[in-house]
């Protein structure tokens, strides 16, 4: 994501620079609870238990310094360090959201935002009938008629190859082809993994997909059975045809979804569907535009708001 060129007023420049002071003080607070580091401090360890050196971590002199920058996490015996910023590290059951960027042989290349190219093989989707058989020499050759190069696709991780390549799989109804949308890309330590990555915001009919490789999806909402429904039948109905078109309500619904993630993601801050939807409904009840949602006064009111929320907290814990 670009970071946004703000030219800011004397006014704006003191206020945003009170949020960030009071953004690090907390910040700080919660770190140094966490036991956070920087590379090449020593980290306190009994060597008595013969620990496990991990990830993050060297041995200096007798003495385990870190490596990274981050919170020094404990498991049993082994120490390692957790990096608060990092590239994606795919991981089996995550839902990313990827490119296709090649059609090989009963398989399709995604790009996904990760070191190497991921794979989708052929049998490892549901196919446009909905019968589950064994895939034919003629499925292989109709391949272009399910994904095409540029084609953005929801997936799971399914797991790793002995060659090192990244296979996904698409079985279920909710992943596939998205379409009737924008595909934002933001830094993947903004995304935490969790339960739900699929969020529907019914009052926006929007699907927001929040992909854990830093991919994110915000589109027109599709109805699973109704999807399901038309890849049984033989050719499209005539309903479908007559809604292809994004209404406009929606299509500006979009925008300003898509806008609130750009904001959040240049100021740094979690990506969730809660702090989406409080930046959307904000800018609704400000009477912000679309386009003036990555204004430098929005900008500094979004700060000035998590400032403030993460001071009544700090008051809250003590």
């Amino acid at each position: 994501m670009r970071d946004l060129h703000l030219s800011l007023n004397q006014t704006q420049r003191v206020r945003l620079q009170a949020a960030l002071d009071q953004l690090e003080s907390d910040a700080s607070s919660t770190a140094a609870a966490a036991a956070s580091v920087t590379v090449a401090d020593t980290i306190p360890v009994n060597h008595e238990d013969n620990i496990l050196k991990g990830h993050g971590t060297s041995d200096l002199d007798g003495q385990v310094v870190a490596t990274l920058c981050g919170v020094v996490e404990r498991v049993n015996k082994l120490v390692y360090v957790r990096a608060l910023r990092s590239r994606y590290k795919p991981e089996v059951g995550d839902i990313i959201v990827g490119r296709v960027i090649e059609v090989a042989p009963k398989r399709w290349r995604l790009e996904i935002n990760f070191s190497q190219d991921a794979v989708l093989m052929l049998s490892s989707m549901n196919l446009p009938d909905g019968i589950q058989r064994r895939r034919t020499a003629v499925d292989e050759l109709n391949m272009r008629s399910i994904f095409i190069e540029n084609d953005v696709i929801c997936a799971e991780v399914r797991g790793f190859q002995h060659d090192g390549s990244l296979h996904l799989q698409a079985r279920s109804q909710k992943y596939g082809k998205l379409e009737k949308g924008q595909l934002l890309t933001v830094p993947p330590y903004l995304i935490k993994r969790r339960k739900q990555h699929f969020h529907h915001l019914e009052q926006y009919d929007v699907d927001l997909i929040l992909g854990c490789n830093g991919f994110v999806w915000v589109g027109q909402h599709v109805d699973t059975t109704t999807k399901e429904s038309t890849l049984l039948s033989d050719e499209p109905s005539d309903k479908e045809e007559t809604n292809n078109a994004v209404p406009p309500e929606t299509r500006r619904n979009i925008c300003r979804i898509a806008n609130a993630i750009r904001l959040l993601s240049v100021i740094g801050l979690t990506l969730s569907v809660e702090s989406v939807t409080e930046t959307v409904e904000e800018s609704v009840r400000a009477n912000v535009e679309i386009n003036e949602m990555l204004s430098a006064e929005f900008y500094v009111q979004t700060v000035e708001r998590e400032a403030q929320r993460r001071a009544s907290l700090v008051r809250k814990r003590r």
